[in-house]
């Protein structure tokens, strides 16, 4: 038990703060991509019609605009890791409705299909979640969820992350595009 227990208190130390530039293209990268998905969504879509932002978007900024080395935040990751799970989160929605079941499975079976298509995208179990507890909107969406807003929406936050993430010297993104 002391072992296992021992385990908890780490041992590396923590990473080195990040320094004001790194802040400030950080910043400006969420802050264009996330206004832009934003801004699309409230000012060219009816509120009855297709949605462009949905909340997992949040997360997948702090990745592809602050973590932009991180095999977590390349394209590969951003775009398959939120279609898969989209994928995975309206059909466990279809299968199973709203329900406990359907929420657990859909992020649960998200997390193994990123894993086994090397796709993995941490916000991508926010968006297959989304899929299943999100609101009658989401739901009339059917598959179509995966195009719209999950797949508009990566791409042009991977479009902003491109073109602000490589403005700095010392910074490039991607890594890696597969």
């Amino acid at each position: 038990m002391r072992w296992y227990l021992s385990k908890m208190r780490g041992g590396a130390k923590r990473p080195p703060r990040a320094g004001f530039n790194e802040v400030l293209w950080s910043w400006a990268g969420s802050f264009s991509g996330i206004a832009a998905v934003a801004f699309l969504n409230f000012n060219f879509l009816e509120p009855g019609d297709l949605t462009l932002i949905i909340g997992s978007f949040g997360a997948s900024a702090v990745l592809i605009y602050a973590a932009i080395k991180s095999p977590l935040a390349q394209p590969r990751n951003l775009i398959g890791g939120h279609v898969l799970s989209a994928v995975v989160g309206v059909t466990a929605y279809q299968l199973m409705g709203m329900t406990w079941l359907a929420s657990a499975l859909s992020v649960s079976l998200a997390i193994a299909v990123m894993l086994f298509t090397g796709t993995l995208h941490p916000p991508g179990g926010a968006t297959a979640l989304i899929a299943v507890i999100g609101s009658e909107k989401i739901h009339d969406l059917g598959y179509l969820y995966v195009l719209m807003p999950t797949l508009a929406g990566a791409l042009l936050m991977l479009v902003i992350a491109l073109l602000i993430n490589n403005l700095a010297d010392g910074r490039k993104y991607p890594e890696y595009w597969y």
